[in-house]
Order: structure tokens, then sequence, then C-alpha cells
């Protein structure tokens, strides 16, 4: 009953983004053109847009990437106010960059509106299309946090948003109603810890509809653990004990405790049932929300083998900097967050087009001004026209455009290395349960795919050769190669892959709802991570 009432005013609160999205699908250039004219007028009077004046068109403006953003970044950070927004930053947000170590975000209270309204079109059409999911709660993956609350000299918060800033003016009440997981376990720092905690949460939640993790392998990783504490599992939920395998906090734990719903009857329901029986522990669960494009499509597959019947929605496109798109049921791609920022794209011909100019087939880099004070700024996200709903385009997103290893001028991108994995795979009818390509200097410089595949499946002594001569389909690597710059491909067998690439990831910095699949690390040593 709790989770039926947090649900309908959820959807009572979402109604009008819901409503202006619909009104934006038959006028998508006058929306767009209204957002931007709402950012110029508002923001006139700032340092960056003073620095650019006069702007006689938009499109003057010069493309912008994180880089350029940086001494403005400080001086906000530093308390100076009207730098990019005349509205006051909130806070930073954390986002991993390729230059910087971590890109600090600004997020305004027009900024944070937008990520609300995207949010809310999306939930708005996911109920409207699944009634069912008004009546349980949902999992809302929640990613520990990698270090205590920071400030900017000036007292801004660094990185601690709370999840309830982005739905709507109910936001506290309906995440304590929804949640099935609470919010406290992001202070977890030990991830056998947090996994376990987590699971005994959601095992606790018998009407779980709804699943919403951004990357598929965070789901996978967190599932893979049960056989081994089942039991454990099943006597604290009888008991509304808290038992991890690594020792917990103790103010963590007693309030934890105070969670945690003593419930005997559902541990005896779980004992007849298997640990990896998923279909039988949640009956209810609908649907399962996560990346499924790009690097993310192979794990998404595996996924949804584990939940033969639970539909997997792909998730639309969200940046820390931007929510560019949302999923749509029946709809082919995610459509363009019309109503939450302004777009343009920039064709693989060097044409800077708007959202009502995109045709279907196109592939083109996303770029974004925001409410947050980000103006023409390019995302390096490589998306295709899959669809449209009513005038406004649907996006599925490719990969990314800086993503492209380059040592000897052998300009290896993401999106090629996809595609011939994915060719090579089908035709050796590998289905991996991880793989990463990337670059080791020793003895001679190469590149090695780390593969994890199922226990019993037999690995092809070609498929090193086989491999390396797909790659030479690039002439910039055929070059590299015929001058002895770079060795034959290798390939290696590893297990527990997803899991120590996670790993790694945190330990550069990552959080873990940050952390993407990836087919291409541009980094060397991940030899050692695998081993």
């Amino acid at each position: 009953m709790k989770a039926t009432f947090a649900n309908r005013l959820w959807l009572a609160t979402s109604k009008c983004a819901a409503r202006d999205f619909t009104r934006a699908a038959q006028d998508v250039a006058g929306t767009q053109s209204r957002i931007l004219q709402a950012y110029l007028a508002k923001n006139r009077d700032t340092a960056y847009l003073a620095k650019h004046a006069p702007i006689p068109n938009y499109q003057s403006l010069p493309l912008s990437t994180y880089d350029d953003y940086l001494p403005y970044i400080e001086r906000i950070a530093n308390g100076e106010a009207r730098v990019l927004t005349r509205e006051p930053v909130q806070l930073f947000e954390l986002s991993s960059g390729s230059t910087a170590a971590s890109k600090m975000i600004p997020y305004t209270r027009a900024l944070k509106s937008e990520f609300g309204s995207g949010l809310s079109a999306w939930i708005h059409d996911l109920y409207w299309h699944h009634p069912e999911l008004i009546d349980g709660p949902a999992y809302w993956s929640i990613s520990p946090l990698t270090e205590g609350l920071r400030h900017t000299p000036a007292g801004i918060p660094i990185g601690f948003e709370e999840d309830s800033a982005y739905l709507g003016p109910f936001g506290a009440l309906i995440e304590s109603a929804l949640m099935a997981v609470p919010n406290l376990v992001k202070h977890i720092h030990d991830m056998a810890c947090f996994r376990y905690v987590t699971l005994l949460f959601l095992l606790g939640c018998r009407d779980l509809r709804l699943i919403s993790v951004w990357n598929p392998t965070f789901l996978s990783l967190l599932l893979d653990p049960l056989p081994d504490w089942w039991g454990s599992l099943l006597n604290d939920l009888a008991n509304g004990s808290v038992t991890p395998p690594t020792p917990l906090d103790e103010t963590i734990q007693r309030a934890l405790r105070k969670k945690l719903v003593r419930n005997p009857q559902r541990a005896r329901e779980l004992s007849h049932i298997q640990p990896d029986d998923y279909t039988a522990i949640w009956k209810r669960l609908t649907i399962i929300s996560c990346w499924a494009d790009g690097a993310s499509k192979p794990y998404a597959h595996s996924l949804q083998a584990r939940f033969p019947h639970v539909q997997t929605q792909p998730k639309g496109l969200l940046a820390t900097e931007a929510f560019v798109s949302l999923p749509l049921v029946g709809k082919t791609g995610g459509a363009l967050a019309v109503t939450s920022h302004y777009f343009e794209f920039l064709a693989e011909s060097g044409e800077i087009l708007l959202a009502h100019q995109l045709k279907k087939g196109q592939t083109c880099s996303v770029i974004v001004t925001t409410g947050g004070g980000l103006y023409r700024y390019q995302l390096n996200d490589v998306v295709e026209v899959t669809d449209f709903h009513g005038q406004i385009p649907c996006l599925k997103f490719i990969g990314k455009t800086d993503k492209v290893s380059d040592y000897f001028g052998e300009k290896l991108s993401e999106q090629f290395i996809a595609n011939a994995l994915q060719l090579l795979f089908e035709s050796e009818r590998l289905q991996p349960v991880f793989f990463l390509l990337a670059p080791d200097d020793a003895p001679v410089f190469h590149y090695t795919l780390y593969i994890e595949l199922p226990p019993d499946t037999q690995l092809s002594s070609a498929l090193a050769a086989e491999l390396d001569s797909a790659l030479r389909a690039n002439f910039h690597y055929d070059y590299c190669r015929r001058l002895g710059q770079l060795a034959e491909t290798q390939v290696v067998r590893i297990t527990n892959g997803g899991a120590a690439y996670i790993r790694a990831c945190q330990q550069r910095g990552q959080k873990l709802g940050d952390i993407k699949p990836s087919v291409l690390q541009k980094s060397t040593g991940w030899g050692s991570v695998f081993s």
C-alpha cells in the first residue's frame, strides 16, 4: 500500500513534465528555440558569455570542451558569482574525464530541474504502459561513496547530491516509500559487505517490480555471490540481523537493523527456492532498466538470459553534464530530451545540425547547452538516429569520439573494435562473459584481448591471428604492423574479469555507478589487473 501511494504521488508530480514532452513532439524547433533564448536572456551578464560578446548568432559561439571551463570552475569554486550562470552553483558533481582526472560539473537549480524533467517524462511513459509497476517498490542502484564529504574553498559541496533531489517536490517521501534498498548502503565502502547488505534488502522485497541500474554488469556481479551467501542471508532475513562476510561499521549496522524488517515467513519461502532462480525469487519483477547499447550490448544480453521472463528496457543516454535521451516503450533508441536542454549535433560531414534537422540513419556527435552553464559543450558521444517520436528524434548510443588508442598512429577506435569483435565472436560462436582489448608494452608493444568465457567453452588457438587480421582492416593499424611498431595481437583467457575490471576502475577514482562497460582501454598494465 505504501509503495502504491508513493508511485501514484510520483506519477502525479511527473504529469506536467510528461505533458510538456508530448507537446514538444509536435514542435521540436520551437521548443528548442525557446530553451536557447531563455538561457541567453538569463545568463547574458555572466563572465563566460560576456567574454564572447557580441554573439550575432549562437553558432558563432565556439564549440567547447571541459578544459575550456577549468578557469571558470576555479572561479566558482572560490566563491565568485555570475561566472557561467546567473543562478548560484549548488554543488559540483564529479565525472571521470579524459584529460582531467575528474571533472567537476557545476549543478544549479535549473540543471537539476532539467534532469528531473527528463526523468519524469520517462517514468510517466514507463508506468503508463506497465501499470503493474505502480503496486510495488523498485531497486535503484546506489554507488558506495568513494570518499567523505568535500567542499570547495567557498564551501560548495562536491559530489554529494541525493537521488531524491530529482524526484520532484515530494522526493524524500517518495524515495523512502519506494526504494527496496535504503540509501544508507552508500556509506558501506567494502564491496563484499555492500553487496551482501544490498542482497539482504532485495531478498526481503517480495513485491519488487523494477530494477534500475546503469551498468548491466553491476547487477550480474551483485547476484554472483548469492549461492555462497544464501544460508546466511536467509538467516539474517528471518532474524532481522545483519551479518555480512566482512566487518561492518557498528554505527551503520545499527542504522541498517532499524531499516530491516524481521521476516521469517519470507525466509521460509525462499528456503524452497534455488538461489539462481531469480524468476521465483522475484515473481513480480517486470522491468530491468540498464545500458544496452554500444559496449554494454553483450552484457545486457547476458543479463537478459538470467531473467528470461523480465523485460529489459535500454536506458537513454545520460551524462553527468546532461540528460540527453530517455527510453519510450515501443521506440528504438532513446527519445531526445528536447524539453531539458538545447541540443546541436556534429554530423560526419562536419555540418552542425539542430534537433529538428536530423534524419533517420544519420550518425553524429552530441553538443549540448544546459542550465548548468555549459555552452555548446561537446559530450564526445556518438549516436545514430534510429526512430522518431512525433518530431523528436530517437537516438542509439554508438560510442565515444575520444575513445581512440593511438600510440604509433594505429588509431584504433572503440567503435571499430566493437564491430570487429562482434563479427569475430559470431563466426567463432563465442558468448563471452567479459572481454576487453588493451595495449601491452612488453616484450614488444602489441594489443591483448582479455576474454572470459563459460567454463565449457573451447578457445580456438587461431583466435589471436583472426583478431589481428580483423584489426588490420584498419589501414593505420595495418601500417604500424608492417613497420614492426606493433606485434601481433594476443588473446589471454581470464576469470572474474568483470569484478577485476570494476575494482581497477574504482582504484583509479571512478564511482561504481559511473563505471561503464568498455571494449577498449587506452592504458597499459591490464595484464596485472586480470592476473
